[in-house]
């Protein structure tokens, strides 16, 4: 015993783990055989081993460098990149084009993540599969920033917020009712903030809602009208921390707000205790108070998808929204009193974010988007009675559509089940042409109508625009495979599909020696053989249809297909075609979105204004790749007939390549003006400057 006890004495040599932090970069040796390197050039490690001590840069961590051009002679990017042989010297730097175009049609794409600081591979393959996408990190603010003041959007009072509501979010994200006041001047408070990297800024007033609280966390991305530098490092902190700080503050009410008093006393009663009793003021006077922490998820779900680019907590949100209003049975509420349109668009909202949260991360919806027990009725539009039913139809073929796409890619991963797949592409492009229809209509105006409010006019109208672009949308996404995978330098570099194997004969072209597997992390298509099979085949071949657009058949530069694509109902011409105009229109749409117009001075309108709530910013991204790549066919087309300049044909395509650079202006456009506010969104305006500074270099900065 006494032997143990001095053994228990006896002072032992503390480690310390780490005393010397690691090196920044280790030698390939120790890299090698995970050995912690000591960073001398030779490392004590390989002196001891006898090893060649070297050194090569790490690849890890670090803002996203942009694409550089190739530094290989051209005799090399022949040998390297047979598809590189293009009979036209102008079109040599054009495989690199597709490395940024790949990278526009992932899900997520070009998102900056504020909450990971490391490169984190969160983002899956655009159809299934795993992904290890890295996105752009956020830079640090320099510390010399600090020492200035700016000024941050924040309000002084519950009526303020609610005001502020109506002119920046409500016509984007109608989840109140329509105003129950006249709108009031717009008075952010006028005080410069103090910066600093606290997590706790000062705020001059508290919101006491949890709705208002997360309502203020959109408010504070958008520059204050006296800030003279809104894009400012120092100001862009600011503006972010008190964002976050706001949906802190909602997420903790919303939890303290959903706690039993008895769960911390008498765990044993608290499941049989009333709900608790909030005392407080109601926010909006024909919404009950406890909707408000529902309604304040759905403002957080979009917050947590264009501020902070993460996908999962943007679904984590839109599911305790739905927990929420299944157990207040707002999927079934056919009452009409005071509050009737408050639950209707409290529960429609709820459905809506839930299946945008599937939509932007291509997963399972949460929900059966056409459960029959979903019967509460639509809300309204004084101005379009039909506005909510299009905009909710609009998500359901858009969701469908998504799913589509992971289900192609597993019947072209099993070479089983084309059959079925033809018939939901059919299916599924007629189901959104019949939406469509309805979108085009004009709105069924009451004779009698009395609008009131002309904000909620222009919120109705904003809504068949957004529900127009997400069919657009859909059809991309429905016939983009039967598009572009004529294109061989589209099934080789393109992450979603890979190039045709090797060893068959009826590859259009071989692979370049030394390399065998042609795919990426976003799919596993690498050893997908193009057999012939009867179950590819449909009875009818529409591939020659005559309803081909005539500006349109001589873009597709014509390959040898897979064998089922005869049984396709669409031709590679007709789908390209669709997949064009529904991209011109969503940059039109875009562009045709209201910007916000709060009643202030002239001094603060100086400064542009950010439209808000861009959940669907994901159809910016879907939009800018079909017409990079309806460019490239374009441009094929009109390199392997030099001499159409002096037909009609020449002409025609050089008014398609004009077409198509005014739409990428317009969609760099819209997503810079939503970048004025949410940074996550930076991310996708870089990737897609960047491809169009590529594909058009000497065209003006727009």
């Amino acid at each position: 015993m006494d032997s143990f006890n001095d053994y228990n004495q006896t002072p032992r040599p503390v480690r310390k783990k780490f005393a010397k932090p690691p090196v920044k970069v280790a030698c390939l040796p120790c890299r090698a055989s995970r050995t912690r390197c000591g960073g001398q050039m030779p490392c004590s490690n390989c002196v001891n081993k006898d090893k060649e001590c070297s050194y090569l840069p790490s690849k890890r961590g670090g803002p996203r460098k942009k694409k550089e051009k190739s530094s290989l002679s051209p005799e090399r990017e022949q040998t390297d990149d047979p598809y590189a042989a293009v009979p036209s010297p102008e079109f040599e730097e054009q495989p690199g084009m597709f490395h940024q175009i790949d990278e526009l049609s992932l899900p997520g794409a070009g998102l900056r993540h504020l909450d990971f600081q490391s490169e984190m591979p969160i983002f899956q393959g655009f159809f299934t599969g795993d992904g290890n996408e890295s996105h752009m990190q956020v830079p640090p603010i320099p510390p010399s920033l600090n020492s200035t003041q700016s000024f941050v959007r924040t309000y002084g009072s519950e009526a303020e917020i609610l005001n502020a509501y109506y002119d920046f979010i409500h016509n984007y994200f109608p989840i109140l009712p329509p105003r129950a006041s006249p709108p009031c001047r717009d008075r952010p408070l006028n005080c410069p903030v103090p910066c600093s990297d606290s997590s706790e800024p000062m705020m001059m007033y508290r919101p006491r809602s949890p709705l208002s609280l997360a309502i203020s966390a959109v408010l504070a991305l958008i520059p204050h009208p006296s800030d003279l530098d809104p894009a400012s490092a120092a100001s862009i902190l600011q503006r972010r921390t008190y964002a976050h700080s706001f949906a802190q503050l909602a997420n903790s009410t919303i939890e303290a707000e959903c706690d039993l008093d008895l769960s911390s006393t008498d765990p044993g009663q608290a499941l049989s205790a009333t709900r608790p009793f909030v005392g407080r003021e109601r926010f909006h006077s024909q919404t009950p108070v406890d909707y408000e922490s529902l309604l304040a998820l759905l403002v957080l779900s979009v917050y947590e998808y264009s501020q902070r680019g993460n996908l999962l907590k943007m679904r984590y949100r839109a599911g305790q929204a739905l927990a929420i209003a299944l157990d207040k049975s707002l999927h079934a509420q056919v009452v009409n009193d005071e509050f009737a349109e408050a639950r209707r668009r409290a529960w429609w909202m709820t459905y809506y974010c839930v299946i945008q949260g599937s939509i932007v991360s291509t997963t399972m919806p949460a929900i059966v988007i056409n459960d029959p027990q979903f019967t509460t009725p639509y809300p309204s539009f004084a101005s379009d009675t039909e506005g909510w039913s299009i905009l909710i139809q609009a998500q359901q073929v858009l969701v469908s559509a998504t799913q589509f796409i992971g289900d192609l890619n597993k019947c072209l991963a099993s070479q089983s089940g084309m059959y079925y797949m033809f018939e939901r592409m059919q299916q599924l492009d007629s189901w959104t042409s019949s939406v469509l229809a309805q979108v085009e209509l004009l709105p069924l105006v009451p004779q009698s109508s009395d609008f009131g409010d002309h904000n909620e006019s222009i919120t109705a109208q904003t809504i068949r625009s957004i529900a127009r672009i997400k069919l657009s949308s859909a059809q991309i996404k429905t016939h983009r495979f039967r598009a572009f995978s004529d294109i061989p330098i589209f099934l080789k570099r393109h992450c979603d599909l890979t190039a045709a194997n090797q060893n068959n004969p009826n590859s259009p072209l071989p692979k370049p020696p030394g390399i065998h597997n042609i795919s990426c992390t976003c799919s596993n298509l690498d050893t997908f053989q193009r057999a012939a099979s009867s179950e590819y085949m449909t009875p009818s071949d529409s591939s020659t249809s005559s309803d081909i657009h005539p500006d349109m058949t001589h873009y597709a530069p014509q390959y040898t297909q897979y064998p089922f694509a005869s049984g396709f109902p669409y031709s590679t011409q007709q789908s390209a075609k669709i997949c064009l105009e529904a991209a011109l229109v969503i940059s039109r749409m875009f562009h045709s979105l209201p910007v916000p117009q709060p009643l202030s001075d002239a001094r603060q309108r100086r400064q542009p204004l950010p439209r808000t709530m861009p959940s669907f910013a994901c159809c910016l991204m879907q939009s800018s790749y079909a017409m990079f790549m309806i460019y490239y066919k374009a441009r094929v087309a009109k390199q392997l007939s030099p001499d159409a300049g002096n037909e009609r044909g020449g002409d025609s395509t050089g008014q398609l390549i004009e077409e198509l650079r005014q739409g990428l202006e317009r969609i760099i456009a819209a997503v810079s003006n939503y970048s004025l506010a949410f940074e996550a969104l930076d991310g996708m305006r870089d990737e897609i400057e960047g491809a169009y500074k590529t594909a058009f270099p000497m065209a003006p900065p727009v």
